[in-house]
């Protein structure tokens, strides 16, 4: 190894559930720092899935939908003798939660003509239905992997 090991910050909870993952949430939709919209964009939509979904906790709804979106293999491409294979590779618990809340966040930001709270609360009902684009992400992914499962010994 040739440089010391990146170390991790921690992330601060969030005001109304007091949850790390929601403040992960509120982190990824955050841009150019400006936190109170983040804020207000991700507790607009879990109001928003509250009113769709009265008798669920939105944030029941939230972390099943992150489970439906969570990538159990990646491939990450490897030079090996002037040849680039695909190598499948399993997917960190950490990096599970950091890409599934990207794929999220990003397919919300394509969802045009609507603003971001009723994006972000669609793409969260689609994660929790099993339906939209994150999930369908998180299947080409998967295809792709077991696709090149002949390459998985060129793994290190």
């Amino acid at each position: 190894m040739r440089r010391r090991k990146a170390e991790r910050r921690p992330v601060i909870p969030d005001v109304r559930y007091n949850s790390e993952i929601v403040g992960r949430l509120i982190n990824v939709v955050m841009s150019r720092g400006k936190k109170t919209i983040a804020q207000n964009i991700v507790y607009g939509a879990f109001d928003m899935l509250h009113a769709q979904k009265p008798d669920q906790d939105p944030l029941e709804i939230f972390h099943a939908a992150l489970e439906n979106v969570k990538p159990t293999l990646e491939v990450k491409s490897r030079r090996v003798g002037g040849a680039t294979y695909q190598v499948p590779l399993e997917v960190p618990a950490e990096r599970q939660v950091a890409v599934a809340l990207r794929w999220i966040v990003t397919y919300a930001r394509t969802r045009k003509g609507q603003p971001m709270v009723k994006a972000l609360a669609g793409e969260l009902m689609d994660a929790f239905n099993n339906t939209g684009s994150a999930v369908r992400k998180k299947d080409e992914v998967l295809k792709m992997a077991n696709a090149n499962k002949a390459f998985a010994h060129y793994r290190w």
